[in-house]
C-alpha cells in the first residue's frame, strides 16, 4: 500500500508545483501588460501634449494675426463688421412642431412665424385665387411660404400628397410678379424653372401652375419627351414665365437654342432624389450651369440620400432652411393598410384574378395595379382584358398620347383599372384611388412606399395588398422595418428570409457586409478558466 501513497504524493507535489509555475507565469505577464499598458497611456499623454501646445501656438498666431488686422482695418464699416460677426457666430436653430422639424440660420425670427391662414401670407388675392377650395395652408405650406417669400433657398421633406407643388409653386408666382416690376422688356422670358423626373408628373405640376397663375397672368409651359417639340418651341417662342420639364427633353431644347434659361433666378427640383435614381444627374448640372448665378433654390424630395445633399451643397446657399414634414426617415403613410403575401411567382395571376374579385367587384372604384417592367405592364394587361376585366396600362413602352390618355381614362373614372410601372409611383395625384396592388415588388423600398402612397390621400383609408416573391428576399428587412414603423401586421413567411437591412454599397469597393439568414446558428461564447493553459 505504501508504494501507491508514496506516488499520489509525489503526483500531487507534482500537480501543485505546475500550478505555481502556471499562476507565476500568468501573474508575470499580467505584469508585462500592465507595463505596456502604462508606457501606452504615457505616450498618449505626450502626444495629447504636443497637439494641445501646437493647438495653442496657432490659436495664439491666428489672434495676434486678427489684432494687427483690426488695427490697421480693412476698409470694412463698423456695421459690416458687426453683420459678419454674427453671420459667423450665427448657430443653426431648430423649430419643433406637431410632425414639423424646421431647422437653419435664423429661422426663429418672427417673421418666419408658421401661416394659421392663407391671409397671413399677405399674398395678393389673385395670387390666392386657386386656394380658395381649401380652409388653410398645409403643414408643408404653412412653414415654408415664409421662408420662400422672403428669398430664403429651402429644402423641404414630405411625402406626395402633402400640398408640395402649391408649397413651391405660389411663391413662384409671386417671383414672378415681383420681376415684373422692374421689367421694361416686352418679350416674357422664363424667370421660374421647375424640374420633374417623369413626364406625368412634369404634366400634372403644370395643370397646377396654368391654373395657379391664369388670374394673375403668368405664363407656365410643359417641356417633355415622347411628343412633338414644335408646339413646345412655339409656346416658349411666345414667351412664358415659368418652365416646367424633365431633363432629357429640357437639355435638347437648350442646345437647339430656343429655351434660354439665363433670367431664371427661382429653380425648384421637384422629387429630385428620383431625378437621381434615374440617372439624370449630369443634365440636371448641366440644365443649372444655363440658370442665373444669383437665384433662389427650392428642392422638395420624399427621402434624403447622400447625392441629393452633395447636389443640394453645390447649388443652394450653405444654410439653407430645412422644413421636414414627417420624417426623413423611410415611412409609409398610417392611412394605408399594408397587407403582404409571400408565394411563388407563378401563382400571381391567379391571386390577382382573386383580390380583383374582392376589391373591384363593383368595376367602379379604382384599383392601381403596380409592376416592375415595362413588357410585364403589357402582359398583365392583355391577360386581364382576355378575363374580362376592363384595363388600361402606362409604361416607357407606350406613346406619350397613350399613356396621356390611358391616365386620363383612370382619372375620370370611365376605365378605373390601371396596370402601371413607377412612371405612376411618384407625385402623381390621382384622387380616390382605393386599392393598390403591387403585383411585383420594386427594386427598391422608397418605391414600395411611394407606391402605396397612391391611396390613403387626403385624409381617407386605403388598402395597399403586396406579392412578395423569394427573388425579392434582399429587401425583407426594409420592408419589416416599413411595416413595423406603420404598425402592420408582419407575415412570418416574410420574417423566413432574415431582417438584416441591407447597407449601402460602395461604388469602389462593394458591399461591407456579409447576409446573414435569420434561422442562422447563433455565434457561442467561448470562456477560458484558470486551469487552461495558456
Amino acid at each position: 500500500m505504501a508504494g501507491p501513497k508514496k506516488q499520489q504524493t509525489e503526483a500531487g507535489i507534482m500537480q501543485n508545483s505546475e500550478t505555481k509555475l502556471h499562476k507565476k507565469h500568468k501573474n508575470k505577464q499580467k505584469r508585462k501588460i500592465e507595463e505596456i499598458d502604462a508606457e501606452d497611456v504615457e505616450i498618449e499623454q505626450k502626444l495629447e501634449e504636443e497637439i494641445l501646445d501646437a493647438g495653442s501656438t496657432e490659436i495664439s498666431k491666428k489672434k495676434k494675426k486678427k489684432k494687427k488686422k483690426d488695427k490697421e482695418g480693412d476698409g470694412v464699416s463698423e456695421k459690416e463688421a458687426s453683420e459678419r460677426k454674427v453671420a459667423e457666430t450665427a448657430e443653426e436653430e431648430v423649430i419643433e412642431s406637431i410632425g414639423v422639424v424646421v431647422s437653419g440660420k435664423n429661422v426663429n425670427e418672427s417673421k418666419y412665424k408658421a401661416l394659421n391662414s392663407f391671409v397671413e401670407s399677405g399674398l395678393p388675392e389673385e395670387v390666392l385665387e386657386c386656394c380658395k377650395a381649401f380652409d388653410k395652408p398645409s403643414p408643408i405650406q404653412s412653414h415654408s411660404w415664409p421662408f420662400l417669400l422672403d428669398g430664403r433657398d429651402l429644402i423641404g421633406i414630405a411625402a406626395t400628397g402633402s400640398g408640395k407643388t402649391l408649397a413651391f409653386g405660389i411663391p413662384a408666382i409671386r417671383h414672378v410678379l415681383n420681376k415684373r416690376k422692374s421689367n421694361t422688356s416686352k418679350k416674357v422670358n422664363p424667370r421660374c424653372l421647375v424640374l420633374s423626373p417623369t413626364r406625368e408628373l412634369a404634366q400634372q405640376i403644370s395643370d397646377v401652375l396654368c391654373d395657379a397663375g391664369k388670374p394673375s397672368g403668368v405664363k407656365s409651359v410643359c417641356i417633355y419627351g415622347g411628343t412633338s417639340k414644335g408646339p413646345q418651341i412655339s409656346s416658349l417662342k411666345a414667351g412664358v414665365d415659368i418652365v416646367i420639364g424633365t431633363p432629357g427633353r429640357l437639355k435638347d431644347l437648350i442646345e437647339m437654342g430656343v429655351c434660354r434659361l439665363n433670367e431664371v433666378s427661382f429653380v425648384v427640383l421637384d422629387e429630385a432624389d428620383r431625378m437621381l435614381d434615374m440617372g439624370f444627374e449630369p443634365e440636371v448640372r448641366s440644365i443649372l450651369s444655363q440658370t442665373c448665378s444669383v437665384r433662389q433654390m427650392v428642392m422638395f424630395s420624399a427621402t434624403w440620400p447622400p447625392p441629393v445633399h452633395q447636389l443640394a451643397q453645390e447649388f443652394m446657399d450653405p444654410n439653407p432652411v430645412k422644413v421636414v414634414v414627417g420624417s426623413e426617415d423611410l415611412a409609409a403613410n398610417h392611412d394605408v393598410m399594408q397587407i403582404v403575401e409571400v408565394l411563388d411567382e407563378r401563382a400571381r395571376d391567379e391571386r390577382l384574378q382573386t383580390l380583383l374579385e374582392k376589391y373591384h367587384k363593383s368595376r367602379k372604384n379604382r384599383v392601381l395595379v403596380f409592376v416592375l417592367y415595362k413588357k410585364e405592364a403589357s402582359r398583365v394587361e392583355s391577360m386581364l382584358n382576355r378575363r374580362g376585366w376592363k384595363a388600361v396600362s402606362i409604361s416607357g413602352d407606350k406613346a406619350q398620347t397613350a399613356r396621356t390618355q390611358a391616365l386620363s381614362q383612370f382619372k375620370e373614372g370611365t376605365c378605373p383599372l390601371l396596370i402601371a410601372t413607377d412612371v405612376a409611383a411618384r407625385g402623381l395625384d390621382i384622387p380616390d384611388v382605393e386599392v393598390v396592388i403591387n403585383y411585383s415588388f420594386p427594386l427598391t423600398t422608397e418605391d414600395y412606399v411611394h407606391r402605396i402612397g397612391r391611396t390613403g390621400r387626403a385624409g381617407k383609408k386605403g388598402v395597399a395588398h403586396t406579392f412578395f416573391t423569394k427573388e425579392n428576399k434582399g429587401l425583407s428587412g426594409e420592408l419589416v422595418n416599413v411595416l413595423r414603423e406603420a404598425k402592420q401586421v408582419v407575415p412570418e413567411d416574410l420574417l423566413k428570409f432574415g431582417t438584416h437591412v441591407k447597407k449601402k454599397e460602395s461604388k469602389l469597393y462593394g458591399a461591407h457586409f456579409r447576409e446573414i439568414d435569420a434561422n442562422a446558428p447563433k455565434a457561442t461564447k467561448i470562456t477560458f478558466d484558470d486551469s487552461d493553459e495558456d
